[in-house]
């Protein structure tokens, strides 16, 4: 029989040939990394039967469906540890997650340190005899009374929402209800940690009763395991919430839980940001807009928010009429749109708008500046023509990666999300708009990765995913396309022919969340930020009081030059601020005494780097603005 690989190639194998032995003729390597396949879309076991003509995906963990099977099948192993270590223990549910996989338990007594100790143990004795993970496909009565036996409260509920006929697994004596796939056998989960415990409500809901959830974190290799734990033990101290507190740029308060407070320093950096963008705007042929906050249910209902987004949405009685506080700009962009005639000739038509929006999150999923109530998008939304569309959607592209490297981040990914299970328009209109992104991104010669069913309700969408330096992965911008909005809010223009037409609609964010790209920030930098970001550029350090009125002189011109300098006038040993001023993650340390004042000169130190000399002022002011101008870090007093 033949198969089809994705390359669309043909592979010959045996007639009952398995997806294992399809990876051995491919390559020994591909089959002894292999954990699991997808054969014409389904994702399976590697030792599934292939047909005549199956197309065939043999996975890795590499690949993101290849790591959440392995990640599901680890959460497994978790599980029958817990149990077979706490026999009193009720399983609940164990899925994979974005970073490793968890599962949760209904058990008396909590966890403890000690308990995740004994059970990664009792994890690697599991794993050690490489027990098969075989499936077994059974009636419901039967499912119901094999686990009525064991006394799984949370499995016969699970049972009674299933359709059609439910699956377990098993590895030895543990059984698990699960529609799988899995790796063939404990062995495959070479290396695994535990990483936490939380308390979590079964099915997310208050009322039912608090589980115990256990998270853990698996990978192929020791090795790999290793690099894992190194990279969060940075990234811990990294974190922005530590950082935004110690170097006092926002805090959050138990009085408005998931609002951010932005203090001034935060204000300088935010302000910055939001500056920077605007002018790049402008120069890019963008118009700014800024709409309302709050505008009513009629609007929302007609966009398609309303059925989308009314749990996630704030809402308020005017006049007694019912409002909501947008959850996204675009609504409000329309009504501008809308509100004079059009007509072809001012197409492409470019709307920017830096637009605070409010969507409730529940307690338990705020996170930061990475998840929280209130942000400020940097949305635009470019009207168009159909043969404008490819076009636009390039300089998007371009003006996005030159954003991205002005920030240093060089290391992104792109991703074209399709249509969803809950879509607004018609299947036309969206083959159509997918299509439209795909040749923008094929003719640009441009990689790019499909995440079938993510796109936005309205229409399908191009992300982008900046590596950090400790290469974790960010969704930021986003290019979405949209044929079903102007229809949906009536918008048109007059074409070359007279007649009355529906523009393109083209969704767009560089940044995304402001609040969001600010925390990826810190954590990439660690607090430590460019020059040209830094709240505090300079702090300038008097040897003594005697020396005070230099450096006040110091700081008046660098304030007059527009560098953001401050001094320390504390009457303090020079080590004492010299430390200070590094723990406060100053680019630059101006240090002025009896030498400096005599001469005209500041002697510089730069954070994390030390001591640069004693070099004349109007030079070390010089430097400053060549840097600040250039989005440079390290000063150069070599010509």
């Amino acid at each position: 029989m033949n198969i089809i690989l994705p390359d669309g190639k043909p592979l010959s194998l045996a007639d009952g040939s398995s997806a294992l032995d399809a990876a051995k003729a491919i390559s020994p390597k591909l089959a002894k990394a292999a954990v699991a396949c997808k054969v014409n879309g389904e994702l399976r076991e590697l030792s599934s039967k292939l047909n005549d003509n199956d197309t065939v995906a043999i996975l890795t963990f590499e690949d993101n469906e290849g790591k959440s099977i392995f990640w599901h099948s680890s959460s497994h192993i978790l599980a029958q540890a817990v149990q077979e270590l706490f026999p009193e223990a009720k399983i609940a549910i164990g899925p994979s997650i974005e970073n490793g996989f968890y599962y949760d338990f209904d058990t008396d007594k909590p966890f403890t340190p000690e308990d995740l100790i004994a059970i990664e143990k009792k994890i690697r004795e599991i794993v050690e005899k490489k027990l098969p993970f075989i499936r077994k496909d059974v009636g419901a009565d039967e499912a119901k009374r094999i686990f009525d036996a064991k006394k799984e409260i949370y499995k016969l509920e699970l049972l009674n929402d299933i359709v059609g006929q439910p699956s377990m697994y098993s590895q030895g004596e543990w059984v698990d209800l699960c529609r799988g796939p899995h790796v063939p056998d404990t062995g495959y989960i070479k290396a695994i940690k535990l990483t936490g415990i939380a308390g979590a409500y079964w099915r997310g809901n208050v009322e039912n009763r608090m589980l115990q959830r256990i998270y853990g974190i698996s990978f192929p290799k020791q090795a790999m395991l290793d690099e894992y734990l190194t990279i969060l033990e940075e990234a811990q101290k990294r974190d922005h919430r530590k950082l935004g507190k110690e170097l006092e740029l926002f805090s959050f308060h138990q009085e408005g839980a998931g609002f951010p407070f932005w203090h001034p320093r935060g204000m300088v950096l935010y302000n910055t940001i939001l500056d920077f963008s605007r002018r790049e705007h402008i120069k890019a042929g963008y118009q700014e807009i800024k709409t309302p906050i709050i505008l009513n249910e009629e609007l929302w209902r007609k966009s398609g928010h309303w059925d989308k987004y009314k749990e996630n949405m704030y809402f308020t009685q005017i006049d007694e009429v019912t409002h909501a506080v947008k959850p996204m700009n675009c609504p409000g962009g329309l009504l501008i749109f809308k509100s004079v005639p059009r007509s072809y000739k001012q197409f492409p038509l470019k709307f920017c708008e830096f637009g605070l929006v409010h969507r409730h999150e529940k307690s338990s999923a705020l996170h930061g500046l990475f998840r929280v109530r209130q942000f400020t998008q940097d949305d635009a939304h470019i009207f168009c023509l159909p043969d404008q569309i490819e076009d636009e959607i390039t300089k998007v592209i371009a003006f996005i990666t030159y954003i991205y490297k002005t920030f240093g981040f060089d290391d992104y990914k792109i991703e074209l999300s399709t249509r969803p299970d809950k879509y607004i328009g018609s299947v036309e209109i969206w083959d159509k708009a997918e299509d439209a992104l795909k040749k923008v991104l094929e003719d640009q010669k441009i990689k790019y990765q499909l995440n079938p069913g993510d796109g936005a309700f309205y229409g399908p969408k191009i992300d982008f995913h900046v590596k950090d330096v400790l290469k974790r992965s960010w969704q930021c911008g986003t290019i979405q396309l949209d044929f079903s909005m102007p229809e949906r809010l009536e918008i048109e223009y007059t074409a070359a022919d007279g007649e009355k037409k529906r523009p393109v609609m083209i969704h767009r964010a560089l940044l995304g969340s402001m609040e969001r790209f600010i925390g990826i920030l810190l954590e990439h930098y660690g607090g430590a930020l460019p020059l040209w970001l830094s709240p505090e550029q300079c702090r300038i350090l008097p040897i003594s009081d005697n020396y005070l009125e230099y450096a006040k002189k110091v700081h008046c011109e660098l304030l007059e030059a527009g560098i953001r300098a401050e001094i320390d006038e504390r009457n303090e040993k020079i080590g004492f601020k010299i430390r200070e001023a590094e723990t406060g993650k100053i680019p630059f340390m101006l240090i002025v005494g009896e030498k400096e004042r005599e001469a005209g000169n500041v002697s510089v130190r730069q954070h994390s780097k030390g001591d640069l000399g004693s070099h004349s002022f109007e030079e070390v002011k010089k430097e400053f603005l060549r840097l600040s101008a250039a989005g440079m870090n390290d000063m150069n007093f070599n010509g």
